[in-house]
């Protein structure tokens, strides 16, 4: 689940933004004046709290109201963190997207390959997988994540800038799609892996529209694609 807002650092200069103003967009009032002294660099691991609260931040507005609530003031309120600490870290509002959606992958990643990891050391059939499949995928917590990645998906379409992001986040799914084939013995798991992750992308377009919690039929349309791409699925594939 998204995690909680923490308190707010000053690890950034201070400066206010306009109302509305998008991130990166050059201030022409309220300028103040700055010393001539550098300001010390803020310590690696401050840098890094501040930037993933920012990040965390925004994937919780997208998943609440949408990509057209991230707003420069909306971010930083929810982030604990002054208009000048965002603009700082975030010279656009297509960096703030993309890099939000690359966490969302990063931290998906490292959770999918912990579970395949610990469904392999079990060596469950391709029945016991899909099912597995089916109760994950509507755990109430995730669901938020869900929607905002879907809704980030979708403005990669109209932005150029977050399309790299978003073919990286499917890349990153169709891997562990094609490592999770190849366990199971299915033959050419790295070429059926995309067809695996656009079956699940549908289905999650689906439940997420209905509420989000209800994913049956996810085990049997899993079941019925293994099928298709096992030359002997009936035998190997359908009861175990």
């Amino acid at each position: 689940m998204i995690g909680a807002v923490a308190p707010p650092d000053s690890d950034a200069p201070e400066g206010g933004t306009e109302e509305g103003q998008d991130v990166g967009t050059p201030r022409t009032q309220g300028v103040q004046v700055m010393s001539t002294n550098p300001l010390p660099a803020p310590a690696s691991d401050d840098v890094v709290g501040v930037r993933e609260r920012m990040l965390r931040a925004t994937l919780k507005l997208i998943a609440d109201e949408g990509v057209a609530a991230v707003t420069n003031r909306r971010v930083a309120g929810a982030a604990g963190v002054s208009l000048g600490s965002l603009t700082y870290h975030f010279s656009s509002q297509a960096q703030l997207l993309r890099e939000s959606l690359l966490l969302y992958v990063e931290e998906e990643t490292v959770r999918r390959e912990r579970i395949a990891r610990e469904l392999a050391s079990e060596k469950p059939g391709v029945r016991q997988v899909t099912e597995a499949v089916e109760r994950l995928v509507a755990i109430p917590a995730d669901i938020p994540q869900q929607i905002a990645e879907l809704e980030l998906h979708l403005h990669a379409a109209r932005d150029p800038e977050l399309r790299d992001a978003s073919r990286r986040c499917f890349e990153a799914h169709e891997q562990i799609a094609g490592a999770a084939l190849a366990t199971l013995g299915i033959a050419e798991g790295d070429r059926h892996a995309p067809a695996v992750v656009a079956l699940m992308t549908g289905l999650a377009v689906r439940r997420l529209a209905a509420g989000g919690h209800d994913a049956q039929g996810t085990s049997e349309a899993l079941l019925a694609l293994m099928r298709g791409l096992s030359p002997l699925a009936d035998t190997a594939l359908g009861t175990d």
